[in-house]
């Protein structure tokens, strides 16, 4: 649980802060900024003791301050859970930037339940208070935005029906080998059918062409088979395990956790030989949103952005939205493979919300235009509606428009939002979320978009600070 208190700096924190040992610059206007801004703080506080009866009660764990700092601190030195937790403890300046001083810092896995406890929706609002907050200084006026899409991958291998079912086979049974072990009773009438499945797989993968066409569907069909019969004696595990008592205490109290565990596979494992079936065996042409592409990441999308190098991705489509001054003023996760000229209006909407009139430029790549979305950009008052017009013969007025100076400027601002994703992916961590569940993922994009948005707050603070002394 939380400490509702700032803990107090000792007597040696004292003594090393008198010698005169100081954060770097970005990291110190930072820490000045969040200390700025309790109501951050407040947000992540109310995650933290969410769920718990009597927060002002119990052991000693995170402070909000800690969640808050350690998370950014992560993010822009874009380091693991381990390697944060070991920067931490070795460096004094580190210790002073997440509020631990001189405390002992805990353990890699206490940093990763303290940030699973916090919500996207947290994210999210903690991100609309950096933009609001860089507004009220003079930092952002919210006169030019650029957009964009990209893809954050998930943790997963490339998806064939093969692989699928070998997965199916292969965690399946080995949930129901620690099933077994934990229960008194024998398990009766399973079968472990992993290397015959492992065979077939790796044969279905090693195929020539020519082979493929031959002989796949056979060796489809026994795969099928041994992914069926492997799911249907689980369930009968399942049902034989309803009302066994486990070994020991510890067994007993994993035993409900593993027969979900097994239940939940199971599920899974009957829409993949579904999918197969249909896919291999039947010829039918299976639609994106009926199918799987990984069981442990069941959320993972299909998305198909007409890319060369990478025709097609699985993870999630991220809408971005950038001003001038390098701030992401909006970022959404989005659900499936959406068109990119659905996401303007609504853009243009928030973009109001946050700086309570529209931008005097809007720029975006051709993906974005459509003869509504210009209507609607010119009917809410935006002055240069810079989006490239896809399809179509151009008539004689586009082209003088896309030709003029005022849409050139635009699009030559409208690059910048590609090398700001560059950023996010390489020096961020956005490019593939290694952690599990939809939830997650979403959190590593708000705290990527955070530290992003911090990071350029701190250098424009600088600035500002560096030109009031050569004037001064």
């Amino acid at each position: 649980m939380p400490r509702a208190a700032k803990p107090q700096i000792s007597f040696a924190d004292w003594e090393l802060l008198q010698q005169g040992i100081l954060l770097e610059p970005l990291l110190q206007s930072i820490s000045d900024f969040l200390d700025d801004h309790e109501e951050m703080i407040e947000a992540v506080r109310r995650d933290l003791e969410r769920g718990l009866k009597n927060p002002g009660t119990g052991r000693s764990g995170l402070t909000p301050p800690q969640v808050l700092r350690s998370l950014i601190l992560m993010r822009v030195k874009n380091w693991n859970y381990r390697e944060l937790r070991e920067r931490i403890t070795d460096g004094y300046t580190l210790r002073q930037f997440t509020d631990f001083y001189c405390q002992p810092v805990p353990k890699h896995d206490a940093f990763n339940r303290a940030f699973n406890r916090l919500t996207p929706e947290t994210l999210q609002a903690v991100n609309e208070l950096v933009v609001q907050a860089a507004v009220d200084v003079g930092l952002e006026d919210g006169q030019r935005l650029r957009v964009d899409t990209t893809v954050v991958q998930t943790d997963i291998h490339h998806p064939t029906d093969s692989t699928l079912l070998w997965d199916v086979v292969r965690v399946v049974t080995r949930l129901v080998l620690r099933l077994s072990a934990a229960v008194q009773q024998r398990i009766q009438r399973f079968r472990n059918r992993t290397r015959a499945a492992r065979r077939r797989m790796q044969e279905v993968q090693r195929m020539t062409p020519k082979e493929r066409y031959e002989r796949q569907t056979e060796k489809y069909r026994e795969l099928i088979g041994v992914t069926e019969e492997v799911v249907n004696s689980a369930q009968k595990v399942v049902e034989q395990t309803r009302k066994a008592r486990g070994k020991d205490l510890v067994a007993e109290m994993a035993i409900p956790a593993l027969r979900k565990e097994i239940d939940h596979y199971c599920e899974l494992g009957d829409r993949v030989i579904d999918q197969a079936r249909r896919r291999v065996l039947q010829g039918e042409q299976v639609s994106t949103a009926e199918k799987i592409y990984s069981i442990f990441e069941t959320h993972t999308d299909l998305i198909k952005r007409g890319k060369v190098l990478t025709p097609v991705e699985f993870g999630h489509k991220v809408f971005l939205a950038e001003s001038a001054q390098g701030l992401i003023t909006q970022y959404e996760v989005l659900e499936g493979n959406p068109g990119d000229d659905q996401q303007v209006e609504p853009s243009l909407a928030r973009h109001q919300e946050n700086f309570r009139r529209a931008p005097a430029v809007y720029s975006s790549d051709r993906g974005f235009f459509s003869e509504t979305n210009v209507k609607s950009c010119k009917k809410k008052g935006v002055k240069v509606v810079c989006i490239p017009q896809r399809g179509g013969k151009k008539t004689v007025q586009r082209q003088a428009y896309e030709k003029s100076p005022a849409f050139k400027e635009g699009q030559r601002f409208r690059a910048g939002i590609e090398g700001r994703i560059s950023v996010l992916f390489r020096g961020r961590g956005m490019k593939r979320c290694l952690a599990e569940g939809r939830r997650r993922f979403e959190l590593l994009v708000g705290a990527a978009v955070l530290a992003n948005n911090l990071m350029r707050i701190a250098a424009m603070l600088s600035k500002r600070s560096s030109r009031r002394r050569r004037a001064a």
